[in-house]
């Protein structure tokens, strides 16, 4: 099924950036650099409605207990101002972005971020954003499947968002094998249509 857009609706490109979406980034999705066309594509119709863009960023701090040399889990990856916390340079830019992760925290979701140590969770700007703008429901795509995508969906669904994730247009790490496919089940079970 293809996604369809309005003014009411908003393209949400999950985290395509360059250590996720490049090869050669710290924390390379295997295909990451596959999402970009399709989400251009998604973009120029999106637009065409009248439908918003909204892009998430995680943008770290160099040191945060998220990091494996600070005792977590993940390689350094996206720290603010640098090449790797920087959108896919072939991506379209046609939208505001919500930055994720500031302050060190887990930012899975572009609607929340957890505190590694304490695990209190506290919103993002994007909900907010979403309100003011009127938008009802979303469109998603972008990386990881099976992290920051599965959680931005989940989360999304929770505040009774409906949610079209383009399947073409994400990508999984599969840490462990199926966790890409375990996360559209995920996906699907919350209600999200997953084309």
């Amino acid at each position: 099924m293809t996604a369809t857009y309005d003014p009411r609706t908003a393209l949400l490109i999950v985290d395509v950036q360059n250590d996720f979406a490049d090869p050669s980034g710290s924390l390379a999705v295997r295909g990451g650099d596959e999402v970009v066309d399709a989400l251009n594509a998604e973009i120029s119709r999106a637009t065409a409605a009248g439908a918003a863009v909204v892009y998430t960023q995680d943008w770290h701090p160099d040191h945060t207990p998220h990091f494996a040399q600070d005792g977590g889990t993940w390689p350094v990856h996206c720290v603010h101002e640098t090449w790797g916390a920087e959108l896919h340079p072939g991506l379209t830019r046609a939208g505001d972005v919500v930055h994720k992760g500031t302050g060190g925290e887990d930012g899975y979701s572009a609607f929340s971020v957890r505190h590694p140590v304490s695990g209190e969770t506290t919103p993002t700007t994007l909900h907010d954003m979403l309100r003011t703008a009127r938008v009802e429901r979303l469109v998603i795509g972008g990386l990881a499947t099976d992290y920051c995508v599965v959680e931005t969906v989940t989360d999304a669904r929770m505040l009774g968002y409906p949610v079209h994730v383009l399947r073409e247009a994400i990508r999984a790490v599969d840490l462990e094998p199926g966790d890409g496919d375990r996360a559209i089940t995920r996906m699907r079970d919350a209600g999200a249509e997953v084309d």
